[in-house]
C-alpha cells in the first residue's frame, strides 16, 4: 500500500522497546561524584532473595549503578539446593513486578497437602487421614508454588540488567562494616570489602545486610540472634524418585512409627523428570554456633559439636531415616545419578532485637534483612518468603527518604518513616518464629494411632493447627501493627467499613488489599484489581463510591472533586487514584461524572458488582462508601469515610511532603 504522507514522532522508539518502571521524583540533590572516595547512596551486601529483591526495587524506583551497590561473596546465582517456595502473598508480589509468568508456568502448583499417619491396621503401618487445601485463605493465587531458590535469584537478577550495567559484583566479600561519622557525616557508613584479593573501601548513607544466617553485617553492628539455646539438625535431599507411595505429587506430612518426613514435591527438570524433596529432622539437639548464641546465655559455644554431629549426617542417612518413614511403601533414587543435591544443617527459632542500627545523631544507617535476622525450620516454607518481603517493605521507605519525598528529609533530620521497617518486620519475625516452634514441635512429636495411644498429638489437633496457621504461612494473613504508616485511629461509629473477618478480604489499615475481579468501564475490561496496584513505589488512593456517584450534590461526587485538589499538592505522579462503584441506577458516560475522576481515573475506574461482590467482600456499604489509601506495598494504611476527605489528606502529609 504506497504511502503518501507520513510522520513519525520524536519518541517513536519508545513504543518498540520493553516497557520499564517509571523512576519515582527526586527532590533531593543527587550526590557529586568523588574522585577520592567510593561513595553510593545504597550498599547491599547479599545477593540471595533478599538482597537481589530489594536491589530490583530501588533500581526500578531510580536508584543508578552511581548510587547503589551490591555484593555478594559467591561467583554465581546459587545452582542447587536451599529454599524452593513460593507462598501466596510472594506470587502476588512478584506478579506486581511482572515476573510472576515464569514461576506460575514451570513452577510445581501445590494445591493439596495430604496427611499420612500411624493405622490402626499393623499390615498397613501408614495410612493417608486427610487430604486438604495448601491455601485455605482468599488469595489471587491459592496454592504454593516450588521452583529452585537459583531461578527464583536469576529471575530477579536478570530483570535488575534491564536497568544496571554493573549488574552484582561477584566474587566480592565484606570484611567488616563501621560507623564514621566524624570522616563524613552524609556517608558516614564505612565498608571494607575485598573482590579477588583486592581490598578496598567504600562509603554509603545506607547498608543492607542480606547476607544470611552468619551474616558479617550483624556481626560488625554487635547484633545477635537471640532465642533457642538448642538447634535441630535437618537432613533435606532432592532428588528423581522412584516409589510405590501414592502422594509423591502432593505436599505431604508423614507421621510413622519410625519417624517423621516432609515430601515437597519440586518442578520438572531438563531431562523430563520431575524432582521431589524430602525434609527429614535427625534425632537429637547440639548448641548454636558461636554468632547465634543467645546474648544473655551462659552456655559455651560448642560449635566443633554441632559441625561434628553435621558431619556424621550422610546421604545414606538421611535416605534411610526417610525410607523408614515410608514403609511399608519404597522409595529409592530412580536411577544413578538422581540425587540432585542433599545437605545436613543446624536450625533454631531465632530474631534479633533489633533490625536496624542508628548513628549517633538518630538517623537509621545499617539494616539487615532476610535470614541475617530471623532463622527459624524448613517445615512452615517462610524462609524465602519472609526474607524477600523484608525487602519489599524496607525498599519503597529507604527510597522516600533518600529521595527527599519524606517531611522529614526535606530538613535533614531523622526520618520517622524508615523506623517503621523495624517495627513491623520484627513484629512479623516474632510471630513467624513463635508459630514456627509450635507447629515444629507438634510435626516433630508422636501421633497416636488409636485413642489408646495415651499423650499422642491426634491428628484432628494437629490439622487445626495447620489450617489455623495457614493465614500467616500464605503472607496473605500478616498483619502490621499501628504506627506512622498505618493509621488506625478511626471511631467504629466513623469506620465506613464493618466487619471483622480480615481474611476473606473485609478492608484494615496494616493488611494488604485483597484481589477482586472487576469490569472497567471504559472499554469492558474483566481485570484483577491488584493489577492497577504495581510496585512502581506510588501510593493509591482507592475510592469505592457510593450509590449517589451520578448526584452532582452527593458526596461521592464531592469527594471525587476533592481529591482532585488534594493530590497536585503532592510530588508529580507520586499518588494514583482507583474508583469503584456500585450498580446504579441508570446507564451513565463521561459528562455524568466530575471531571476530576476521568482526569485521574479514566482507565482505572470499574463496576464493582458485575464480577465480584466487591462492596460485600470488603465490607462497605454501598450506601456510604469508604475512601482507602495504600501504600507503595500494598498495605493499606488508612480508611475514610467518603466524606472525609481531609483525614487523607493528612494521612498522606504525614508520609509525603507537599510542594
Amino acid at each position: 500500500m504506497p504511502v503518501f504522507t507520513e510522520h513519525a514522532a520524536a519518541s517513536r522508539e519508545l513504543r518498540v522497546l520493553p516497557s520499564f518502571a517509571p523512576p519515582l521524583p527526586r527532590l533531593s540533590p543527587i550526590p557529586s561524584p568523588d574522585d577520592q572516595t567510593e561513595k553510593y547512596e545504597v550498599v547491599i551486601v547479599g545477593a540471595g532473595p533478599a538482597g537481589l529483591m530489594l536491589e530490583l526495587l530501588l533500581a526500578r524506583y531510580g536508584l543508578g549503578d552511581d548510587s547503589l551497590l551490591c555484593v555478594d561473596a559467591k561467583p554465581t546465582t546459587l545452582k542447587s539446593g536451599q529454599a524452593d517456595g513460593i507462598q501466596p502473598r510472594t506470587l502476588e508480589t512478584l506478579k506486581s513486578l511482572g515476573l510472576a509468568d515464569e514461576i506460575l508456568c514451570e513452577g510445581c502448583q501445590m494445591w493439596q497437602v495430604a496427611f499420612w499417619n500411624p493405622s490402626s491396621d499393623s499390615t498397613k503401618v501408614i495410612e493417608r487421614t486427610s487430604v486438604v487445601p495448601d491455601v485455605t485463605v482468599p488469595a489471587r493465587y491459592p496454592h504454593e508454588v516450588t521452583i529452585h531458590q537459583g531461578r527464583i535469584e536469576r529471575i530477579l537478577e536478570t530483570d535488575f540488567l534491564r536497568y544496571s550495567k554493573r549488574g552484582v559484583q561477584r566474587d566480592t566479600k565484606l570484611l567488616d562494616v563501621t560507623l564514621d561519622e566524624d570522616g563524613d557525616a552524609e556517608f558516614p557508613v564505612v565498608a571494607h570489602i575485598e573482590t579477588e584479593g583486592y581490598r578496598r573501601t567504600v562509603r554509603t548513607k545506607y547498608l543492607v545486610g542480606a547476607d544470611g544466617a552468619h551474616s558479617a553485617v550483624r556481626r560488625s553492628m554487635g547484633l545477635k540472634l537471640e532465642g533457642e539455646s538448642s538447634d535441630h539438625i535437618w537432613g533435606v535431599v532432592d532428588l528423581v524418585i522412584d516409589t510405590d507411595f501414592p502422594d509423591i505429587r502432593r505436599r505431604c506430612a508423614i507421621h510413622s512409627p519410625a519417624g517423621s518426613v516432609m515430601v515437597i514435591p519440586r518442578e520438572r527438570i531438563a531431562t523430563g523428570d520431575y524432582l521431589t524433596r524430602l525434609y527429614v529432622q535427625v534425632p537429637g539437639d547440639v548448641s548454636p554456633d558461636d554468632d547465634q548464641q543467645p546474648m544473655n546465655s551462659t552456655e559455651s559455644p560448642s560449635g566443633i559439636d554441632a559441625r561434628t554431629r553435621r558431619s556424621k549426617v550422610t546421604e545414606k542417612t538421611i535416605f534411610d531415616n526417610a525410607a523408614a518413614a515410608f514403609k511399608p511403601y519404597y522409595i529409592r533414587p530412580k536411577a544413578d545419578g538422581a540425587v540432585d543435591w542433599w545437605a545436613a544443617y543446624q536450625i533454631g527459632q531465632r530474631v534479633t532485637d533489633r533490625f536496624s542500627v542508628k548513628d549517633s545523631k538518630g538517623h537509621n544507617r545499617v539494616f539487615i534483612a532476610g535470614d541475617a535476622c530471623h532463622t527459624h525450620s524448613p517445615k512452615a516454607g517462610q524462609g524465602m518468603n519472609v526474607s524477600m518481603m523484608d525487602s519489599y517493605n524496607l525498599a519503597w521507605k529507604l527510597i522516600y527518604s533518600i529521595n527527599g519525598l519524606t517531611p522529614a528529609s526535606l530538613n535533614g533530620e531523622p526520618d520517622p518513616i524508615l523506623d517503621t521497617y523495624h517495627a513491623e518486620r520484627h513484629t512479623i519475625a516474632q510471630e513467624l518464629i513463635e508459630f514456627d516452634r509450635a507447629f515444629s514441635s507438634m510435626f516433630s512429636g508422636k501421633i497416636g494411632a488409636s485413642d489408646d495411644d495415651a499423650g499422642a498429638l491426634t491428628h484432628e489437633e494437629f490439622l487445626k493447627v495447620f489450617s489455623r496457621g495457614n493465614g500467616f504461612t500464605t503472607g496473605c494473613g500478616i498483619e502490621y501493627p499501628a504506627n506512622m504508616t498505618v493509621n488506625r485511629d478511626l471511631d467504629a461509629d466513623r469506620n465506613p467499613v464493618k466487619g471483622t473477618d480480615y481474611l476473606s478480604g473485609i478492608l484494615r489499615p496494616g493488611r494488604r488489599l485483597l484481589n477482586v475481579r472487576l469490569m472497567r468501564h471504559a472499554d469492558g475490561y474483566p481485570r484483577d484489581l491488584q493489577d492497577d496496584f504495581p510496585s512502581t513505589g506510588r501510593f493509591r488512593i482507592l475510592c469505592l463510591a457510593s450509590f449517589d456517584l451520578l448526584d452532582p450534590q452527593g458526596n461521592s461526587v464531592h469527594a471525587l472533586t476533592a481529591l482532585g485538589s488534594i493530590i497536585p499538592h503532592f510530588p508529580s505522579s507520586i499518588i494514583e487514584q482507583v474508583v469503584i462503584h456500585p450498580r446504579l441506577s441508570r446507564e451513565f458516560t463521561w459528562a455524568d461524572l466530575p471531571r476530576e475522576m476521568k482526569e485521574y481515573s479514566e482507565m482505572s475506574f470499574y463496576s464493582g458488582y458485575e464480577i465480584d461482590d466487591v462492596y460485600g467482600i470488603y465490607g462497605v456499604n454501598p450506601a456510604e462508601g469508604a475512601l482507602v489509601v495504600v501504600r507503595p506495598d500494598g498495605y493499606i494504611g488508612v480508611i475514610a469515610a467518603m466524606s472525609d476527605t481531609k483525614r487523607v489528606e493528612r494521612y498522606l502529609e504525614t508520609l509525603i511532603r507537599t510542594v
